[in-house]
């Protein structure tokens, strides 16, 4: 005796088509929670932009959402607070974003600039030059994450442009001395200088 395959189908499916129906009502209303949450974080972190922006000194922990620690990046920026804001550039790094980062590295960058100036026009050349120059890497990885950054190109040659203007900025400070050019001849008087 042989069966009918579309009749043990329809068997198959009346046995399973119970725990099935029992079964969909629960995973559609676990992924309703689960977008609900979502939702709810989303409007909480962009309360809490908002309010940062706003200029509430707000903290931000380094596993909070990527726009979040790029708005406390940007404020810590504006306020001077550039150590602080390093840190976040970390997290926030290793979230794998370069727009992202880009933009903090800019802000930071910015920040460093302003310094900066503000040193300049005290007369303080020391400390400013500093500055500069890290202002200068941080434009410079802002264009390695992102190359259209026109705001960070424009920046970038206004730091150099400071650079030409006051080379002093430009020289290596620290414990390493430059070597003298070896002397080939002596400074003895009465000896050659040259070839025969």
């Amino acid at each position: 005796m042989s069966r009918d395959p579309a009749r043990a189908l329809g068997a198959a499916w009346a046995r399973a088509r119970s725990p099935l129906l029992l079964a969909l009502p629960v995973v559609l209303g676990a992924g309703a929670v689960a977008a609900g949450l979502g939702v709810w974080r989303i409007e909480r972190a962009n309360a809490r932009i908002a309010a940062i922006e706003s200029g509430h000194d707000l903290p931000v922990s380094a596993d909070a959402p990527k726009p979040l620690l790029l708005a406390r990046i940007l404020q810590l920026a504006r306020r001077g607070a550039i150590e602080e804001a390093e840190g976040l550039i970390d997290a926030l790094a290793d979230e794998g974003e370069p727009g992202l980062v880009a933009r903090a590295r800019y802000g930071l960058a910015n920040a460093r600039l302003r310094r900066a100036f503000a040193h300049i026009e005290r007369g303080e050349l020391d400390p400013a030059g500093p500055l500069i120059n890290l202002a200068r890497q941080d434009y410079r990885r802002a264009l390695q994450l992102r190359p259209g950054f026109w705001d960070a190109k424009f920046n970038l040659d206004v730091a150099s442009r400071l650079i030409r203007d006051f080379p002093e900025f430009d020289r290596e400070i620290g414990d390493e001395l430059k070597a003298e050019p070896k002397k080939i001849w002596t400074d003895i008087p009465g000896q050659p200088r040259g070839a025969p």
